[in-house]
């Protein structure tokens, strides 16, 4: 690590020389200093006008990771529409039957779920109807990887999203050498093997035993204070199911038949509803890089591009191919398997990405982006904040930055980097990233 500040503080000096070599060199420098394998990074950078500045390893096909959203997310709010709301709707049947119509709303609460069903009349409640087809029953994303299923930042996602799929635990310490005590408000049916003993620190391990069922978690360590631990929930049906049998029961609501398919007819009234606007998810996508928010618009926006009922990956694939086709953008040679970029099939080139970043310079959505200070910019290049709009990806040997940047000099550029080096560790990689679009923001 001394080194790498040794580094730093050696090429700045370099880059605020009036000697400085060419931008070219200094970057390549940089490299080189690293000890960066230059065929495992890709870079591009381009000035507004579309020329490029600086290339290297630009038409290789390489893994964004999560700067995949910065190509799906416009192209999913722009075909729903800035005024798009997600919304769960309540419709009586007449009869005392109703109708519970999903919208795949990932901000949808517990707390909305209450809301929703207060306006039921429960003097005679006979049948609850779900419409769960807004999108298909596919919970997570082709090439997911299996090890990742107890990840927060990667939970389920579908239909029924609800708290954001995610279920709260708390641990709670009693007296010491003793067993903590484990707590599930949610009421869905978990099954502890709590080895978790009360001690002087809070150190909490939580591990799916899926050889028993998915729904047997074994947790071990120990805790001192209380300790909230949020699990992603396997089955998301069953999640909402819960919920909303809780809901119903509080406002005394006793229902013969309950979670029946079913779907809205003419007949039918709009009774209630639930309502949350893109903006927010636009918003959590770029800014926060919200991996379940992403998939679902991209799903709910092929919906509507191929005009059907019901939401796929597919669609979301076939609408983001159409408006590259549209657009002229030669997707041809690039692989979009997913839209939050969590997949491993995922194969882009930092070439498309600067021409699409090109061809959005304008976008309005992109000032979503974080600038540092914010989002998963909040602790880097903090002197440049102003100056430049970003996306970050990481996934295990993979890093990721492209965005906007405006010089030193007042000069616009796009810019995407792209690192699989697996000597690097994931700081350094950072690291790199950081130095050289600090350099872009000197020297061009």
């Amino acid at each position: 690590m001394k080194k790498i500040i040794m580094l730093l503080t050696m090429v700045l000096c370099i880059t605020l020389s009036a000697d400085a070599k060419p931008k070219t060199d200094i970057i390549g420098e940089v490299l080189d200093e690293f000890g960066v394998d230059r065929n495992s990074i890709a870079i591009s950078i381009k000035s507004y006008d579309g020329k490029p500045i600086y290339e290297l390893n630009e038409k290789i096909l390489m893994n964004p990771a999560s700067v995949q959203k910065l190509l799906t997310t416009p192209v999913a709010a722009e075909t729903l529409g800035v005024d798009y709301e997600f919304s769960t709707d309540l419709y009586s049947k007449g009869d005392g039957k109703y109708l519970i119509k999903l919208g795949a709303d990932p901000y949808l609460s517990s707390k909305d779920l209450k809301s929703l069903i207060s306006v039921i009349d429960k003097t005679e409640p006979q049948k609850l109807f779900i419409d769960d087809s807004v999108v298909d029953n596919k919970t997570w994303g082709e090439g997911w990887q299996w090890d990742d299923d107890m990840n927060v930042l990667m939970p389920r996602f579908g239909a029924y999203n609800l708290d954001k799929n995610l279920i709260k635990i708390t641990i709670m310490p009693t007296q010491i050498g003793q067993p903590a005590t484990v707590i599930n408000p949610s009421q869905y049916p978990l099954v502890f093997f709590n080895n978790v003993m009360t001690g002087e620190k809070t150190s909490v391990k939580v591990v799916r035993d899926n050889a028993v069922s998915a729904n047997t978690l074994v947790l071990s360590g120990t805790v001192n204070k209380p300790k909230t631990i949020y699990i992603p929930s396997n089955n998301l049906k069953r999640y909402f199911n819960v919920q909303l049998s809780r809901a119903l029961e509080e406002k005394s609501i006793y229902f013969k038949d309950l979670m029946i398919k079913g779907k809205v007819e003419e007949n039918d009234v709009l009774e209630n509803s639930v309502k949350h606007s893109i903006s927010l998810a636009i918003n959590d996508t770029l800014k926060n890089s919200d991996n379940r928010v992403s998939e679902t618009i991209f799903k709910l926006a092929g919906a509507k591009h191929s005009g059907l009922a019901t939401g796929t990956d597919v669609a979301g694939i076939k609408m983001f191919n159409d408006y590259c086709m549209k657009n002229n953008l030669d997707n041809s040679r690039i692989r979009i398997a997913d839209a939050s970029g969590v997949s491993k099939n995922n194969l882009v080139s930092a070439n498309f990405i600067t021409e699409f970043l090109l061809l959005n310079k304008n976008n309005d959505i992109l000032q979503n982006l974080p600038s540092p200070g914010s989002g998963t910019l909040t602790h880097r290049m903090l002197p440049i904040k102003n100056n430049l709009k970003a996306k970050t990806g990481t996934l295990a040997d993979i890093s990721s930055i492209a965005g906007l940047l405006k010089t030193k000099n007042g000069k616009d550029y796009v810019f995407c980097i792209m690192t699989n080096d697996m000597k690097l560790s994931a700081s350094d990689k950072k690291m790199l990233e950081d130095f050289i679009i600090r350099e872009m923001y000197f020297k061009l």
